[in-house]
């Protein structure tokens, strides 16, 4: 069985933030109070005089009104007067609220029941007040969503016509969550309130009004293609436009539950991208097509490097893929220097610093302050990229080599120490360090040693 889901179909949904306020309007020289739209629950729909509006951008006069409904029929309940009237400046009613129902709220037994319909055949639309407008001769399917093993819900209603199937779904998918009221073949006289409960009480109600309404017929200009399903309440017309041309208007009418289509046939409009004017002197221009599927292609001149696509293509929506690229001189920005290293300074002949931007093959060296080891490459070059080839070298801490002593040699031998390494004098043979203990030289935090190495005497001086 197909189901028909006609809540998105009929109204553009808006969200209405705010308070409902009241304005002051000048007319014939007389001072009246109007109503203003600041807000409602945010899940109502607001329409006046047949088209649904945003609060911010209507004042109720006096002595008008607007209907009210919940955004998604038979999802929410609507608690509250539907019809709002503006009567000097303040609403007749309080402005009603929506309830979430079983299917938003997971089933629960505390929930009021959701309804929803189908139409295996015919039409229907929804009316501005929430009821469901069907075209006569629709089948039609009331479904109360409810779990089943909380009880069997109850269906009632107001017309007197006939009675009605009620029970709960056939289908394994269905069997155990919606309990069904069938209308077959509906008629003017199965109008009314349709009432389910809950064994807890609960109740939602969906009103069904029984109409025959048909809207004009559309007539379609070339070269926009379309597909009418016919002009009764409930039908709807879609239209598309061939490649190259826009459709200026909605994709989609409904025929409402008025008998007049949801908005002006659309037309057709041929696509062009906007024109690019170039006016970086850097760039150049080297094909250039701005309809649909069309490319633009760009270049930098010698010494400049392209920011962007250097093809952009003319969408369908007529629109470029991208922006037109731009070109910039290709420099490297001087890197952050890491602590305890300097940069070895080029001076021009005026003895001044030199830009401290770089052009592409730019040398730049690094040295590290006293008692500190190069760790990475002194030289780096600024690429064609705009990047460094590598990073700024790192200084670290390090203490000299100390030299051997006189008739001896440092164990272990490096060009560099680490902080907290010790050295060890071994000597040559016939000489000896000094017979006391003597603590071994040892690389401090400040790049420097402890001591000296301790001396090689020859044994025949100890």
């Amino acid at each position: 069985m197909m189901t028909v889901n006609l809540n998105s179909l009929w109204f553009i949904i808006l969200i209405i933030p705010g308070l409902i306020g009241q304005s002051y309007a000048k007319q014939d020289g007389l001072t009246s109070l109007d109503c203003k739209l600041d807000g409602l629950h945010p899940f109502l729909i607001i329409t006046y005089k047949n088209i649904t509006i945003a609060a911010d951008k209507i004042t109720i006069p006096h002595s008008e009104r607007v209907t009210v409904r919940c955004r998604e029929l038979g999802r929410y309940k609507l608690i509250g007067d539907p019809f709002l009237q503006c009567r000097n400046g303040e609403w007749n009613n309080k402005p009603p609220s929506c309830l979430p129902t079983t299917s938003i709220s997971n089933y629960s037994e505390n929930a009021p029941p959701t309804i929803l319909f189908g139409l295996p055949t015919g039409s229907a639309a929804i009316e501005p007040s929430g009821a469901l407008a069907v075209f006569p001769g629709s089948i039609l399917h009331l479904e109360c969503l409810f779990a089943r093993q909380l009880g069997n819900p109850e269906w009632t209603w107001t017309s007197t016509f006939r009675q009605y199937l009620t029970g709960w779904a056939i289908a394994a998918s269905e069997k155990d969550w919606k309990y069904r009221l069938s209308i077959y073949y509906v008629k003017n006289q199965d109008s009314g309130v349709y009432t389910c409960s809950t064994p807890k009480g609960l109740t939602n109600s969906i009103r069904i009004h029984v109409i025959d309404l048909h809207c004009p017929t559309l007539t379609v200009a070339s070269p926009m293609i379309s597909r009418i399903q016919g002009t009764r309440m409930g039908h709807k017309a879609e239209f598309e436009c061939p490649d190259g041309y826009r459709l200026e208007g909605p994709q989609r009418l409904n025929c409402q539950y008025n008998g007049k289509w949801s908005s002006e046939v659309p037309h057709c409009e041929p696509i062009l991208c906007p024109q690019i004017n170039v006016t970086n002197p850097r760039l150049q221009v080297l094909a250039y097509n701005n309809t649909v599927g069309g490319r633009a292609s760009f270049d930098c001149m010698w010494g400049n490097n392209l920011i962007g696509e250097a093809t952009i293509i003319c969408r369908d929506d007529g629109k470029w893929s991208s922006p037109p690229p731009h070109c910039f001189q290709i420099i490297c920005r001087l890197p952050a220097i890491p602590k305890n290293t300097k940069i070895i300074e080029d001076r021009s002949s005026s003895g001044k610093k030199r830009v401290r931007v770089k052009k592409v093959g730019s040398l730049l060296r690094f040295a590290c302050l006293p008692s500190h080891q190069l760790i990475g490459e002194a030289s780096i070059i600024c690429m064609e990229n705009g990047t460094w080839s590598h990073d700024p070298p790192q200084c670290e801490v390090r203490c000299p080599y100390p030299g051997d002593p006189p008739h001896g040699k440092i164990a272990p031998l490096k060009f560099w120490y680490k902080p907290e390494d010790t050295i060890q004098v071994t000597c040559s043979p016939g000489y000896v360090t000094p017979l006391e203990p003597v603590k071994r030289p040892t690389c401090r935090e400040n790049g420097m040693w402890s001591g000296p190495p301790p001396p090689c005497r020859s044994y025949r001086d100890v």
